[in-house]
């Protein structure tokens, strides 16, 4: 028997807790030995292949930074530093977000101010703490009623009529202590040059921005947008670079109108998109803050923090499917914590559609308080600080992005660059490179490029109509294939069916299922119906008795190879105006037309299949 309060001796802890050590240490030859074996038994190991088995998994972001499958101490990056402490890689503040976590901000746009109003107070009584107006100045009054100022900070994207809609908002603020009221008036001639293709006068901003410097400590006059070149399909680093190219020169702006450079830097706050790439945007926040501490050193002040404020991405919001976005805003929303904004804004799943309603919104705004308070999220001070992999990526992405930001300093600065086109230019190589991604399906989008349901009735929603336009273009990834489910809805509702296609199973099910699947799969993304009657002794009846004009074979290589050109030809004897073949191509007689197969290009594929269908 034990005394009470005492253990048995072997249930102690031991006091030193060891870790595999009675393991041998691994070596790197270890693993790649084991990688490769996974691959021979999965196929996908090249034949005769010699080289690393790394190069197979490896993959490249539109940055052309490479993504290893494995990160070690040999990774070297550049020390991160201290939190609060230059270069700010490892957050703006000392304590991070660990006492009062990071600034809750919604969106809201609807233009008529009492619906305006009443959104606003409900987030603000649910868990928001700050509020993010894309309204028209006359608008902010009533917008704004019965909201305590002094408690909720409030953030202006006026446009070009800034300066009115600042005078609005510095009154509605005049009770308010001056070192109590926060928040930002929204001013962005650069964004809104990019935005627009018209051009804008930095001097007005500037002349605001001395105007309350000094004065209201906790309110800042200027926004430095990077959405504008991240919609327009840029990728990371270009988002970065030209976000620094702007701020710097509201920077020299700023100082020529007497600000030192530290008062000048305290009237920006920069604004990033949060993507689903949840390490890519980690990365993106840390190295934006390196950059700019840079950035204030060399202009003659001392390395300063940035303060950022992380937007869910809108390129990759979805119409079809939407709910899958609530997804993509939760691993963005995190992405984005974990970097270090202070402020995050999630938008709603039903954005892309039009404007959100009450349900979209309480999704959103709890998406960021589960985070928060349940998860904890961000009582750790840069939980990705010291990940082999985080800090490589970090230096990455800091190297490429100041590479974009000094080559645009060398076309004149950013101005100069999006009137010469320069910036517009290198955009569209990006949005290039993305589209073709996406098209191949590379770049998978769940439930649009992957795994669609045609059963699914869209969402309808109040449009919401910009009224800023002309400039860079505005894309989502998913658009190609919703226009797509588009022509195959308006063909349901004038024919009372989808266009089809039969797909044809050869061999056994273990022989076939895999490209039945993967078929079925690409087809739907287009909004086809794939009819699949299973394995059947008489296809060629079994193709008539479904009412489809195309078909395509799935099998294996060995089924292929014995019956792919027999099949084909009974098929098209049957009526099959053209039959595609889920694989490789090969040679498999003259009645195969297309082969559909990873990798290949899908939306030239369900474009051509819709066209040879008659759909308009």
């Amino acid at each position: 028997m034990t005394q009470a309060g005492t253990a048995p001796e072997d249930a102690r802890p031991p006091e030193e807790l060891s870790l595999a050590a009675e393991f041998t240490a691994p070596r790197r030859a270890d693993w790649q030995a084991l990688v490769t074996k996974v691959l021979e038994r999965s196929g996908e190991l090249p034949p005769d292949f010699e080289g690393d088995p790394e190069s197979l998994l490896a993959a490249t972001t539109y940055d052309g930074i490479g993504i290893q499958p494995l990160y070690t101490a040999e990774d070297e990056a550049p020390p991160a530093g201290f939190p609060g402490l230059p270069p700010f890689v490892r957050g703006g503040r000392p304590e991070g977000g660990a006492r009062a976590g990071w600034d809750l901000r919604v969106l809201h746009a609807h233009p008529d101010p009492v619906v305006t109003n009443k959104a606003v107070l409900a987030d603000l009584a649910n868990g928001a703490t700050s509020v993010w107006l894309r309204v028209p100045p006359e608008a902010l009054g009533r917008a704004l009623q019965g909201v305590h100022l002094e408690a909720a900070p409030i953030v202006l994207e006026p446009g070009e009529d800034y300066e009115r809609a600042a005078d609005i908002l510095m009154s509605l603020l005049s009770d308010v202590p001056s070192g109590e009221a926060a928040g930002a008036l929204g001013a962005d001639p650069i964004g809104l040059r990019a935005r627009t293709g018209r051009p804008y006068d930095l001097g007005p901003a500037a002349a605001l921005a001395a105007g309350i410097a000094g004065r209201y400590p906790k309110l800042r006059a200027i926004v430095v947008d990077g959405l504008p070149f991240h919609e327009a399909g840029g990728s990371d680093t270009q988002e970065l670079g030209a976000s620094i190219a702007a701020a710097v020169a509201y920077l020299r702006a700023l100082t020529d109108v007497g600000l030192s450079v530290e008062d000048a830097a305290t009237q920006l706050e920069f604004r990033f998109a949060a993507t689903a790439d949840q390490f890519l945007t980690i990365a993106k926040l840390r190295a934006a803050r390196r950059l700019w501490a840079r950035v204030t050193e060399v202009s003659g002040g001392t390395a300063l923090g940035m303060r950022q404020h992380a937007v869910t991405s809108p390129a990759m919001l979805t119409r079809r499917d939407p709910w899958v976005n609530m997804l993509r805003t939760t691993v963005a929303c995190f992405a984005a914590g974990v970097g270090g904004a202070e402020a995050v804004t999630v938008l709603p799943f039903d954005a892309a559609i039009g404007l959100p309603d009450s349900f979209a919104r309480r999704i959103a705004r709890n998406t960021q308080s589960i985070l928060l308070e349940e998860s904890r999220l961000a009582g750790v001070i840069d939980p990705a600080g010291g990940s082999w992999y985080v800090e490589k990526l970090t230096d990455d992405v800091a190297r490429a992005a100041w590479r974009e930001f000094t080559e645009i300093e060398r076309q004149g600065g950013i101005v100069a660059a999006l009137d010469s086109g320069f910036v517009a230019g290198r955009l569209a190589e990006t949005r290039a490179e993305r589209s073709a991604r996406v098209a191949t399906r590379e770049h998978q989008i769940t439930g649009v490029s992957e795994f669609p349901d045609l059963a699914e009735k869209p969402l309808a929603r109040e449009p919401y109509v910009s009224a800023v336009d002309g400039g860079l273009p505005r894309i989502r990834y998913a658009r190609a294939y919703e226009e797509l489910r588009d022509r195959s809805d308006d063909h349901l509702a004038e024919h009372g069916e989808r266009p089809k296609v039969f797909l044809a199973a050869l061999g056994s099910p273990a022989a076939h299922t895999a490209r039945v699947t993967f078929a079925a799969n690409l087809f739907q993304a287009g909004g086809i119906e794939t009819v699949y009657p299973g394995t059947t002794d008489d296809v060629a009846e079994a193709f008539r008795e479904s009412g489809a004009r195309i078909a395509c074979l799935c099998g294996s290589d060995r089924t292929y190879a014995e019956q792919a050109g027999d099949v084909a030809a009974r098929l098209r004897e049957a009526g099959a105006t053209a039959v595609s073949l889920a694989g490789k191509p090969a040679e498999y007689g003259d009645g195969i037309t297309e082969f559909v197969y990873t990798g290949c290009d899908a939306l030239a594929v369900l474009t051509s299949t819709l066209e040879k269908l008659g759909v308009k």
